[in-house]
């Protein structure tokens, strides 16, 4: 609860928001399409598509976007989240506000190991029924390795983070009492006033629209590329 010395302040902007709960939808259900197999590999493939354009837009709006969606708020040293764990980070590091040393890392861990699936999808054949629309690029041994990691390998990584991002989001709810989930969808948190607060105008909403929409661009430009 929020006492007399704190202030709702704006710490995910919308544009994060909605591509936070997106990416969380198309990875499920990606992930879905991928074990059910057969028909269901039509939307595996799109949905990857989706997936390859938010993280365009990511890295973008991880530049242009609000101050603690920026990577440039959440790029730690390791001695900063050394000593974040042991309780001993500063006042004036709000390492509390968005994401802490210890989250920074795994969401650049996640993003990471989801643009290399993104990656190898568009290169893999099952020798079945799917085929990424750049395999014709590569010879058939590369195709297979690649193939290989992406169900294998990668998917196995894939479900590691979002359990480890999952179990994170419990401990910090059940042993230190700070709920995570509420902000990312509300975008505030009850902050000191003196902490800075994302811009989320309407301005910003509208760049982000365009950056999303040049990133489904270049998603459609490389797709059609193996056409």
């Amino acid at each position: 609860m929020a006492d007399d010395e704190t202030v709702p302040v704006r710490v995910w902007d919308l544009p994060t928001r909605v591509f936070h709960w997106l990416l969380a939808f198309c990875v499920a259900s990606t992930l879905i399409a991928a074990w059910r197999g057969g028909n269901a590999m039509e939307w595996h493939l799109r949905l990857g598509y989706a997936i390859f354009a938010l993280l365009l837009f990511r890295l973008v709006w991880g530049f242009v976007g609000g101050h603690w969606s920026r990577f440039g708020s959440f790029l730690y040293r390791p001695r900063d989240a050394l000593r974040y764990v042991r309780g001993q980070s500063r006042a004036d590091e709000f390492h509390h506000v968005g994401h802490s040393p210890l989250g920074a890392w795994s969401v650049f861990a996640l993003l990471a190991v989801l643009a290399l699936q993104v990656g190898t999808g568009l290169f893999a054949n099952d020798e079945i029924a799917t085929t990424g629309p750049l395999n014709r690029f590569v010879s058939d041994r590369t195709a297979s390795l690649l193939t290989h990691w992406h169900t294998v390998f990668g998917q196995g990584l894939v479900l590691a983070l979002v359990a480890l991002h999952l179990a994170a989001i419990g401990y910090y709810a059940l042993r230190l009492k700070r709920h995570l989930v509420p902000s990312m969808w509300h975008g505030d948190k009850h902050l000191p006033a003196d902490v800075p607060a994302a811009v989320d105008t309407w301005g910003a909403r509208t760049l982000a629209l365009v950056v999303l929409a040049l990133a489904a661009a270049v998603v459609t430009w490389v797709v059609r590329l193996g056409a």
